[in-house]
Parts: C-alpha cells; structure tokens; sequence
C-alpha cells in the first residue's frame, strides 16, 4: 500500500474521501440499527403485552448498532495507519 499524496489540499481532500469510504457499509449499517433499536424501545412502552418482547429486540439492536459503528471505527483506523506507515520507512 502506497502513502497518500498529502503536498495540497486538493489531494489532501481526495485522501479525506477515500478515508470516509472505509467501513462506510458498515457504520451506516450500525447507525439505521441504532435509530431501529431506540424506536423499538421506545415503541415497547405502548405495546401491550408484545411490549417486553419488542423492547428486547430494541435493546439488542441497539447493541449491534454500536458494535457495528465501532467495527467501522476501527477498520478505518487501521486503514490510516497502514496508510501512514510508509511514511515512517
């Protein structure tokens, strides 16, 4: 893996780009998750007798969601630091 071109802000923007398409999937995936999970919580306070159930389902939503996002968070990280590390050569 090649360092990223970082000598103008207009490679410097092209690199920032293609660092936020890292664990893209994957964060997105964790945040719908997380919006899912916190409505199902909330929405199990009104359901009857189903309300237990779905708050569960909410909470374990919730969960995964930031388990996702933190996946994501890492996957970028070292993708930078891979990056980056031809630099210290």
């Amino acid at each position: 893996m090649t360092r990223p071109d970082l000598t103008n802000d207009q490679a410097i923007a092209k690199y920032r780009s293609e660092l936020r398409m890292v664990g893209r999937n994957q964060r997105l995936a964790g945040f719908a998750l997380v919006i899912l999970g916190a409505v199902a919580v909330w929405g199990g306070t009104v359901a009857g007798p189903a309300g237990p159930a779905i708050q569960y389902a909410g909470y374990a939503a919730l969960a995964f969601g930031w388990a996702l996002m933190l996946a994501a968070i890492f996957l970028r990280t070292r993708y930078h630091r891979r990056r980056m590390q031809e630099m210290d050569r």
